[in-house]
């Protein structure tokens, strides 16, 4: 049986060569395609389908809302966006809001089924730049949080090591130092932190990524 996808596409040029670029597949069908997002959400044949592939910029509603809306109602339904931009913000919305694919329209007839199929077999795809900057803006968030909580070296290697259950005499035999520095440096990082206890501090690192 066929996989029943549908397209959310605004310019007739891009549309025509997504369905091009699909049609060489037999086991690919376009159901229906959409002007823009509400067109794509309102659709009635839109609980039928098994993937979406939804542009970002278009009028009335845009991608990321409609992907948004479409996954809350619909979370069966897996979503990937092809589009031209790149840039940060739409990358990142689109994943928040729910696709599990961001793939520019550049990308070949070859990859865009691949990447189609692999997100219907329950992955995640993303074209190689955006997947880079994917990681790249993961260790600049990484990174922003160890700054704002300005949190030294020492004092990262003492979290972790709280993390793992680890005793205050434990950690200071593993690092090589005396238990009475372990304990201070367990105080500033409580200071930093803002906390006043080992489960706090090791929540609050976790949820902001300082640590993993």
């Amino acid at each position: 049986m066929g996989k029943r996808v549908a397209i959310a596409e605004d310019n007739i040029l891009a549309l025509r060569s997504i369905i091009d670029k699909l049609s060489v597949y037999d086991d690919i069908e376009v159901v229906y395609t959409a002007n823009n997002g509400l067109e794509m959400m309102n659709h009635q044949q839109l609980e039928s389908i098994d993937l979406a592939i939804m542009d970002i910029e278009m009028p009335v509603m845009d991608g990321i809302k409609a992907t948004q809306q479409i996954h809350e109602r619909y979370p069966e339904i897996k979503i990937l966006m092809l589009t031209t931009y790149d840039d940060d913000d739409k990358v990142f919305n689109s994943l928040l809001a729910g696709a599990t694919g961001y793939l520019l329209k550049s990308e070949s007839s070859k990859y865009i089924y691949q990447s189609i199929i692999s997100i219907l077999d329950g992955g995640a795809v993303m074209s190689a730049s955006i997947a880079l900057k994917t990681i790249n803006y993961i260790k600049r968030e990484e990174e922003k949080n160890c700054v704002q909580f300005s949190l030294t070296e020492r004092e990262l290697e003492i979290l972790t090591e709280l993390k793992k259950g680890l005793a205050y005499k434990e950690i200071a035999s593993k690092l090589f130092l005396s238990e009475g520095t372990v304990r201070k440096h367990i105080e500033n990082i409580y200071r930093k932190l803002q906390v006043n206890n080992k489960v706090s501090a090791i929540n609050i690192a976790t949820e902001n990524k300082i640590i993993k």
